[in-house]
């Protein structure tokens, strides 16, 4: 691996890590990641689709997901309206339908095709409501997190040249002025 896919490597490590930290996540939750390959080597997103430059990136952020036993959902690029790549057993688990499409690097992107073929048992879905993602290069993750989002401000912004922006799940606030909160789910 070079210097630039080294430093690629290191900083989606180093993201994944913080976040996680940050949104408390633990075993069995759901990080979603959106990812364009071509921002991270700073051209435009769809132009410029690396398998090694989202190999990189997934390296990174697969060996804290794994070890911390969360579960990876890796999106797919608009080609392929943006279905989600996961694990069959996380499939099952939160009851979501299959669909049949195997992405590849011009349709579906570089890190979902890198996810595909890292995972032991992967399958497309075409939505998920993960607990927290990590958003490189303006991918658009929004619609794949639970109902309230938190953005979180992490000491890394970018990803080789791609902006990053993260963000958590809570719990819905219900009740109104009277209601009592449980600090814990903030």
């Amino acid at each position: 691996m070079n210097d630039t896919l080294l430093k690629i490597k290191v900083d989606a490590k180093a993201v994944t890590k913080e976040l996680l930290s940050i949104a408390k996540l633990s075993e069995g939750d759901i990080l979603v990641i959106g990812c364009s390959s071509s921002e991270v080597a700073g051209k435009t997103i769809g132009t410029f689709s690396s398998v090694e430059v989202a190999q990189a990136v997934f390296a990174g952020i697969y060996e804290i997901t794994e070890a911390e036993h969360i579960y990876l959902a890796a999106q797919c690029c608009e080609h392929l309206n943006r279905a989600i790549i996961v694990e069959k057993k996380v499939a099952k688990r939160e009851r979501l339908a299959e669909v049949n499409v195997i992405p590849q690097p011009k349709a579906g992107g570089s890190f979902a095709t890198t996810a595909y073929k890292n995972f032991k048992n992967p399958v497309a879905v075409e939505y998920i409501c993960a607990d927290a993602g990590i958003d490189i290069g303006d991918t658009l993750i929004g619609m794949h997190l639970k109902s309230v989002a938190v953005p979180v401000r992490l000491s890394l912004n970018a990803i080789g040249d791609a902006h990053v922006v993260c963000a958590r799940t809570r719990a819905k606030f219900i009740g109104g002025e009277r209601a009592v909160y449980d600090e814990a789910l903030l």
